[in-house]
């Protein structure tokens, strides 16, 4: 108590009385002799963190000493800071410079327990930045610019080639804003040139994407020139690239190259595939030595199936037999890289392992590996069937030495499929007998080579018409593989010809269940449906067809055949489905030549002659075009003109008379009456007794005053003289002929039913040939009827008349209606279309 000191009452009570006295008690110069404090520093009670001052200016950051409540005598602090005396008066009492948060020794204020500061209100709002900076600017800038080439990858990617080249030149204009901005402000040396470089490369990618290759040379040069830009030598890769699309392959090269030494050997990968680039220029070139010499270093390295297929293309090309053999043997080495397909077979009845191998089974990789291995398989098939024969002394024993190397190596399933080839092989070159013999060598193996060959034999035998064989291998394919699609059509196709239409529907349904993607089937049962009369189910598959096959010239001409004929009647449709067609086939005269029709039903003649005269441009031959354009022409008071088509028709159907009478009638009415009478004077020649040519002759003679007219009408009166005896033999024909069938019909009902007289058959078999005569004579009387007079002009005379005078020395059967003709192309149709993908396997 000796260090306590007392304030007198008397006193004025004075708050900081003592604060600078000493109290030894907190002295810390003897705590080194201290016994007890050093124990404490010792243990885990003096390595406690110091503590903190909770108020600024305090002396220590403990807890304050307190006092005795209205005590006077103050306490010092360690620091020699005493502690505040007592209140007075109410006031509240200072605290030490120490303080506990919320505290307050005096309730009588009126103050809340309130710790963590709620009392206060909300945080005043966040002060806004200041955009106005130059710094401020700087980024926002920045910002536009990423944003534009985000924006140019994402358009690119969607195919929209040319917005992204426009927001790739707006990303240049605002980035060389960003540069001159930055060198106002004096902070060039922060100018941030990993985005000069993404604007720069970004705009040369859009510039090469829109073909645009000058632009895009002379940005990638910019980037390439330019040194403080890291590795921009790799971007002569791209240049190069482009120096190849110009087939400017000496400057590819020579980029190639550049880029090439300027790639480090630890990135032997880009190093593989610019040398593989460098082959296969050299191979445009056609210098084959310097590509094998690239080609043949990577084989060495690192083989790829690419690379592999290139060079027996580059040996197949010098002609060297013993290294196309030894790259094919490479080319089969190469590993793929691949799981082996049993992984993903359920080896146990584990759910677990079960649903993983289920959801694996089709994923990313697992395609990635199928389109691999597909690849390759294609690249060795192609490879096999260019080298077999080269190889060796001829094309078998070239095939069968690939057969052999590939049953040695991982792709032993191939074999069977370059024994199909070989047969195919055989079919191309038409040794029919070697393939037929090659195909039934497949009918012991397994199934699913066996179903591939007997579909090839099943379609050989159909196009032999030997239908019964060629369902024979159909009923071997589809019991070898019931869901072979290529089987069932052939199937279908034999019951086809066999007018089971009902049957070769459900064939032809069921190869459309097994792969919906099959068009055959789906032709095939459009025209079955059309032969069953089922004309909305067939169109119903011919639009499904469409809308898979959007260029099909078949199935467009079947769509335009509907609305044309067989269901709709609607002309305009029809014509729009032809338009269509035009644009695949534009040079199809046949099509074209429908379309001149429909205009034609419809009246409008101008586009008409424009569809009949790009069809007689095509296929000058068609006589019914040729027909139309003479008599258009006609119509039309332009007879020169008409004159070539019809000597083009006298050309193609040299027995037809009328070409030729047309021909002078064209003439004659262009007024070139020498011209027409040489030409009536050579028909007189070639058709002595045409009554035509011999009247308009005498009609001619006439009018021009020759001599010849004498001569001529003596002629005229000759034949019409034999035509009258003529039509008199006709006559009586028909009526020996119908006598001839009373009395047949009357001896048939007198004699037994089972007896027939050999007379009574030559009464019908004369009275047949009456009949004929008959119709004969009805023709002839229809001519001279038809005839002019010989004072009636012959403008009179139109070609119909003229058609029906003239009968064919060749019979009728040489004139066939236009529905008979495009009832045969339907046939042809189905037997040129529909069949020819089944040929290959599935």
């Amino acid at each position: 108590m000796e260090n306590v000191h007392l304030v007198p009452e008397e006193e004025d009570d004075d708050l900081y009385t003592g604060y600078n006295d000493y109290n030894p008690t907190f002295d810390s110069e003897d705590l080194h002799n201290d016994v007890g404090f050093q124990l404490a520093v010792r243990t885990s009670h003096g390595r406690r963190p110091p503590m903190t001052a909770k108020y600024p200016g305090t002396a220590i950051g403990g807890r304050p000493i307190g006092t005795a409540y209205g005590s006077r005598i103050p306490v010092g602090t360690a620091m020699g800071r005493p502690m505040t005396g007592a209140v007075q008066d109410g006031a509240a009492r200072p605290m030490t410079a120490v303080r506990a948060a919320g505290y307050s020794s005096s309730i009588a204020r009126g103050s809340v327990f309130d710790p963590l500061g709620q009392s206060k209100g909300p945080a005043p709002p966040l002060e806004r930045q200041n955009e106005d900076t130059p710094e401020e600017k700087i980024k926002i800038l920045e910002k536009k610019v990423n944003d534009l080439i985000e924006e140019s990858c994402l358009a690119h990617a969607h195919g929209d080639l040319q917005l992204s080249l426009e927001k790739a030149k707006e990303a240049g204009r605002k980035e060389r804003a960003l540069v001159r901005q930055r060198e106002q402000t004096g902070t060039a040396d922060h100018i941030n040139l990993d985005l000069t470089y993404s604007v720069l490369f970004n705009l040369a990618n859009q510039y090469a994407s829109n073909d645009m290759y000058t632009e895009a040379l002379n940005t990638y040069q910019v980037i390439v020139k330019n040194k403080m830009f890291n590795n921009a030598g790799r971007l002569k890769v791209n240049m190069a690239n482009i120096y190849f699309k110009q087939k400017n392959y000496t400057k590819a090269i020579k980029f190639y190259r550049m880029a090439l030494d300027q790639i480090s050997n630890a990135h032997n990968s880009m190093r593989i595939k610019i040398m593989q680039n460098i082959g296969v220029v050299f191979i445009h070139m056609g210098q084959y030595s310097d590509a094998i010499t690239s080609l043949e270093y990577i084989m060495s390295d690192n083989p790829n199936i690419k690379t592999g297929f290139n060079l027996i293309l580059c040996y197949y090309a010098i002609g060297d037999r013993e290294r196309m053999k030894k790259a094919f043997q490479k080319l089969i080495c190469v590993p793929l890289g691949i799981d082996d397909e049993d992984k993903y077979i359920p080896a146990n009845d584990d759910p677990h392992a079960n649903m993983v191998i289920e959801a694996i089974k089709n994923d990313k990789l697992h395609q990635m590996e199928r389109d691999r291995k597909a690849l390759a398989e294609k690249y060795i098939m192609t490879s096999a069937k260019l080298i077999a024969p080269a190889i060796e002394s001829s094309f078998a024993a070239g095939f069968d030495w690939c057969v052999d190397m590939v049953k040695g190596s991982q792709y032993v399933e191939l074999a069977n499929d370059l024994e199909i080839n070989k047969a195919i092989t055989y079919l191309r070159q038409r040794d029919f007998k070697q393939a037929v013999e090659t195909l039934k060598m497949f009918e012991k193996k397994d199934s699913r080579v066996k179903s591939a060959a007997a579909t090839n034999l099943s379609f050989f035998y159909f196009l032999e018409k030997d239908y019964d064989q060629a369902d024979r291998y159909a009923e071997l394919a589809m019991s070898a593989d019931r869901y072979n699609p290529a089987a069932l059509i052939n199937k279908g196709n034999t019951v086809f010809v066999k007018e089971d239409y009902e049957k070769a529907a459900e064939f032809y349904k069921e190869a459309l269940r097994n792969d919906s993607s099959c068009t055959e089937a789906l032709y095939n049962l459009g025209l079955t449906y059309k032969r069953l009369g089922r004309l909305e189910e067939s169109l119903d598959c011919f639009l499904k067809l469409h809308a898979i096959l959007r260029n099909s010239a078949q199935v467009m001409y079947q769509l335009a055949n509907f609305f044309r004929y067989e269901m709709l009647e609607d002309p305009h449709q029809a014509i729009e489905w032809l338009m269509q067609l035009t644009s695949v086939t534009p040079t199809d005269a046949q099509v074209l030549a429908k379309l001149g029709d429909l205009y034609d039903n419809e009246g409008d003649k101008s586009q008409a002659f424009q569809y009949y005269y790009e069809s007689y441009r095509y296929f000058p031959s068609n006589i019914s075009v040729i027909e139309w354009l003479g008599a258009y022409y006609i119509d039309t008071q332009f007879c020169e003109k008409a004159i070539q088509y019809f000597e083009r028709a006298t050309l193609i159907q040299p027995t037809q008379v009328k070409w030729q009478l047309m021909v002078a009638s064209c003439y004659r009415r262009s007024g070139n009456y020498q011209k027409a009478l040489e030409t009536y004077k050579d028909i007189h020649r070639k058709f002595p007794e045409n009554v035509e040519c011999l009247r308009f002759l005498v009609r001619l003679c006439t009018d021009m005053g020759l001599k010849e007219v004498q001569d001529y009408a003596t002629k005229l009166k000759k034949v019409e003289k034999m035509k009258e005896i003529r039509e008199q033999r006709v006559r009586s024909g028909r009526e020996s002929s119908a006598r001839g069938r009373r009395e047949g019909s009357a001896g048939s009902v007198s004699r037994s039913e089972a007896k027939y007289s050999p007379v009574l058959q030559q009464g019908r078999d004369s009275g047949q040939s009456n009949h004929g005569t008959s119709a004969k004579g009805e023709r002839l009387s229809v001519k001279l009827k038809t005839l002019p007079g010989s004072n009636e002009p012959y403008e009179a005379s139109t070609q119909q008349e003229i058609d029906a005078s003239y009968v064919d020395p060749l019979g009728p059967q040489m004139q066939r209606p236009k529905t008979a003709a495009r009832k045969r192309t339907e046939e042809d149709e189905f037997a040129d279309e529909e069949l020819g993908d089944d040929l290959l396997p599935e």
